[in-house]
């Protein structure tokens, strides 16, 4: 029998247990992820530049389903950035993937 550990409490704690995320707690990680990314200036700086997006413009884009998936993405893209984050929100980097899947197409080839 099973029992469960500290990691599978953890990750139903934060939707992500054996079942998909819903697009609501993979939403909630790509904000945490958002966060993330804007606690380290040298990261933010390089993802508003490839996003072409201006702090004025960030919150209302911040509210977009397509723009989640591409805070995402742009977690993904690094190896080392998304181990950093999946080890700061405590999940698995896979659930970090699962959860950008979650939001809409599977992850861009465009960064392979």
């Amino acid at each position: 029998m099973h029992h469960p550990g500290v990691r599978d409490i953890i990750m139903v704690k934060k939707g992500f247990g054996m079942d998909p995320p819903s697009e609501d707690h993979a939403s909630s990680l790509a904000i945490d992820a958002l966060s993330f990314v804007a606690a380290d200036t040298v990261l933010f700086n390089r993802f508003l530049r490839l996003t072409g997006l201006e702090l004025e413009n960030l919150r209302a884009a911040a509210g977009e389903p397509a723009f989640l998936a591409g805070v995402l993405d742009f977690v993904i893209a690094d190896e080392a950035t998304l181990i950093d984050f999946a080890t700061e929100a405590g999940v698995e980097p896979q659930a970090v993937v699962a959860a950008r899947r979650a939001l809409g197409t599977d992850y861009a080839e465009s960064f392979s």
